[in-house]
């Protein structure tokens, strides 16, 4: 069996699971610690470490994490939901340390995508695949023939009416302004009608809590190319991080 462990960081709870990475299943029933109140980089560490360790695999497991925060070479830019002090940290580093192990560390959006496509509602699709994630913001990800193109950060691209993406159409708009299925599915037309002009993608997965109601709202979106919604709910990151954290070690030696 292949195996990877990945970690899913959030503001509000840490959680972890082994998982075969030629199934994308878990092996191990999934593993969360409530995520420190000062969340700074050496507490979130420490959390990582408690994970890892309760997992007791080999020493040389590939680990991927997954954090809220766009990661360049290694270093996060900014965080959100995490303390301040985040911002320029080398979280590679820092995870590789504490863990005496190399890690592999992603944005969590990028990580959840990678997981719809690997193991999820994409799974054995080729050419290029939007995930996105209806929430607070809109979430992206985008891979091409198996490769992620990290930190895209769609949810900011600014439409032709000059409103921000997430600003406009994300789920938590269409709850604070109490939009109907159909007005809000109007707003998501200018956000996905604009992703596709952009990037032409084959296929545009659909994810976040609200697309357990996809039923109401994506029959109402006219797209060029299939839109579905995500199957890997809340299990993605954990799988997309596990599996980025496999695809490299692999990389790395072969």
């Amino acid at each position: 069996m292949s195996l990877a462990l990945g970690i899913d960081i959030g503001g509000s709870g840490i959680k972890g699971a082994p998982v075969d990475l030629t199934t994308g299943k878990f092996v191990a029933d999934r593993y969360r610690i409530p995520t420190p109140k000062k969340s700074t980089p050496k507490n979130i560490a420490q959390v990582v470490g408690q994970i890892a360790e309760h997992f007791e695999l080999p020493k040389h497991t590939p680990i991927g994490v997954a954090v809220p925060a766009p990661i360049v070479h290694g270093v996060a830019m900014w965080m959100a939901n995490l303390h301040k002090s985040w911002a320029g940290t080398n979280v590679d580093e820092l995870f590789s340390n504490v863990l005496d192990t190399q890690v592999i560390v992603v944005n969590d959006a990028d990580a959840a995508g990678y997981g719809e496509v690997e193991y999820g509602a994409a799974k054995g699709q080729s050419g290029t695949s939007l995930v996105t994630t209806l929430g607070t913001g809109i979430g992206s990800a985008l891979v091409i023939d198996h490769r992620l193109i990290p930190n895209t950060e769609l949810g900011h691209l600014t439409l032709p009416n000059g409103k921000e993406a997430e600003a406009w159409a994300s789920s938590a708009v269409k709850d604070r302004k109490k939009l109907s299925w159909t007005d809000w599915a109007n707003r998501l037309q200018d956000v996905y009608g604009e992703y596709e002009k952009l990037l032409n993608p084959d296929l545009i997965i659909v994810g976040g809590g609200i697309s357990k109601d996809s039923d109401k709202f994506l029959p109402l979106l006219k797209t060029r190319v299939p839109i579905i919604p995500a199957t890997l709910r809340n299990k993605a990151g954990i799988i997309g991080a596990a599996a980025l954290g496999g695809r490299e070690a692999a990389s790395q030696n072969s």
